[in-house]
C-alpha cells in the first residue's frame, strides 16, 4: 500500500517520536508500505512521521557519488523519461541505488567534517536549499526489522541523507538547520509556497479524519 506523505502544517512532523519495541509481523509490512510509498513519491528516504506514524523508523537509499557533469547528463536523460512510469527497479538503476536501508531506532552516535549539498524535502514538496550544512561523517547504531543492532559509518551524500531522516524523528524539517538570518530569508520567499502547502496539509488531515485507507498502488 502506498500512504499519503504528510505535509508542512501537519503537527506529527513536529513531534519527537517514540521507539519501535515490537518487531513483527505488523513492523515488516509496515516497512515493506513505506518502501512502495518512497519509490511512489520518487523520494531517496522517507521516515514513518511522514507517514502519519511518529515512531522512531526511516528508511534511507545509499546512491552513486555523482560527479557535477553526471549530474548534467542524468538532468538531461530524466527530462526525455517519465519517472513516474518507471518500476522501482527501473528507478533503483537510473537513480544509481547501492543500497536500502531500513533504520530503526537509529541513533547517531558521531558526527564529522563539513559538507553542502542541496537539501529538500517530500513533506515540504518542491522547494529547495542549495547549499545546506551538514556533517560530512556519521556513525549510526541502529536496528534492523528483526531487531538486531548494526552499525554503520556513512559519509558523504548518504551521510546527508541519514541526516536529513534522523531529523524527521526529532520532529525537525530541513528549513530549521539554515542559520537564523538565511531560515528567515528562506521563510519570507517561500511564504505563498508554504502557505499553500500548509493548506494542503490541513486537507489531507480532514480527509484523515472521515476515514480513508492508505492508496493500493505496484509502484
Amino acid at each position: 500500500m502506498i500512504y499519503p506523505i504528510r505535509y508542512y502544517g501537519d503537527p506529527i512532523l513536529r513531534q519527537v517520536a517514540t521507539p519501535v519495541h515490537d518487531f513483527d509481523d505488523q513492523l515488516s509490512e509496515l516497512v515493506a508500505d513505506m518502501r512502495e510509498t518512497m519509490y511512489h513519491a520518487n523520494g531517496i528516504g522517507l521516515a514513518a512521521p511522514q507517514v502519519g506514524l511518529p515512531r522512531r523508523l526511516f528508511l534511507a537509499l545509499q546512491i552513486e557519488e555523482r560527479r557535477p557533469d553526471d549530474e548534467s547528463a542524468e538532468t538531461t536523460t530524466e527530462a526525455a523519461v517519465d519517472i513516474n512510469s518507471l518500476t522501482n527497479e527501473e528507478k533503483r538503476e537510473r537513480w544509481g541505488v547501492i543500497d536500502e536501508h531500513v533504520m530503526i531506532n537509529p541513533r547517531i552516535t558521531l558526527r564529522s567534517g563539513i559538507q553542502y549539498g542541496q537539501d529538500g524535502c517530500l513533506s515540504v514538496p518542491g522547494l529547495f536549499v542549495e547549499k545546506m550544512k551538514r556533517a560530512a561523517h556519521v556513525h549510526v547504531n541502529y536496528q534492523d526489522i528483526v531487531g538486531k543492532w548494526h552499525e554503520l559509518d556513512a559519509y558523504g551524500h548518504f551521510a546527508h541523507v541519514i541526516q536529513h531522516e534522523y531529523d524527521h524523528l526529532e520532529g525537525i524539517l530541513f528549513f530549521d538547520r539554515l542559520p537564523r538570518e538565511e531560515r528567515q530569508f528562506f521563510m519570507e520567499s517561500h511564504r505563498s509556497e508554504l502557505a499553500e502547502i500548509q493548506r494542503q496539509a490541513k486537507a489531507l488531515l480532514r480527509e484523515l479524519k472521515r476515514g480513508p485507507t492508505p492508496i493500493a498502488g505496484n509502484h
